[in-house]
């Protein structure tokens, strides 16, 4: 009997760990948060550990391709923007973008601080990078109107900077949509976007 117990008991523990797992599966985002970071500035220490130097990240959701045709159809501006005036290039809550140092982008240079990020899209790969000082929600609440979920409510009075980018056709297509800081020094770098078959980047150099 003892054994019996036992052998149940085990047994409908297994079934609740794989129920547990189901749930936790069917609970799992369709677009997984991501983030991608940048350090630059410092120096290597005689023990060989970088020091000082400044951060830049930038946190988004990462949407997966699921074999749609992202790009191709001639309204793909309207389909990724979902009824906003502008992409938030990439999912759920609004892109971030948080510089701890000046940089220089389109011409205007950006104070250290957190802002928004979008993308205005053109069929013909005239995108334009938008830095915003809207706030963004961090659940969507309808009512609060002193900040944006997404690119939902953006509008254009708050834009910090409007940079064109520089639109570039892969040879693969990037199955998930990530942001990366490419070509980085000292000086600067280009803050990119890749996504299926296409790279797009705007370069921005440090305040000094």
């Amino acid at each position: 009997m003892a054994i019996r117990l036992v052998l149940r008991l085990v047994f409908g523990l297994g079934l609740t760990l794989l129920s547990g797992e189901a749930v936790a599966q069917d609970k799992r985002p369709l677009s997984p948060s991501g983030s991608s970071s940048t350090h630059f500035g410092g120096k290597v220490s005689e023990r060989e550990i970088y020091v000082g130097g400044h951060w830049i990240d930038i946190t988004y959701g990462r949407p997966i391709k699921r074999g749609r045709d992202l790009f191709g159809a001639s309204d793909y501006p309207d389909f990724l923007s979902d009824g906003a005036d502008v992409w938030r290039a990439g999912a759920n809550v609004s892109t971030q973008l948080k510089n701890e140092v000046p940089i220089v982008m389109g011409g205007k240079t950006i104070a250290p601080g957190t802002y928004t990020v979008f993308i205005d899209l053109k069929v013909d790969d005239t995108w334009t990078l938008i830095l915003s000082s809207w706030p963004a929600q961090t659940i969507y609440d309808e009512k609060n109107k002193a900040a944006i979920y997404g690119a939902y409510g953006y509008t254009p009075d708050r834009d910090v900077v409007r940079a064109p980018m520089q639109v570039e056709q892969l040879s693969h297509s990037f199955d998930q949509l990530s942001w990366q800081f490419l070509d980085m020094t000292d000086q600067g770098g280009r803050l990119a976007v890749i996504w299926d078959k296409k790279l797009a980047s705007v370069p921005f150099t440090v305040a000094r």
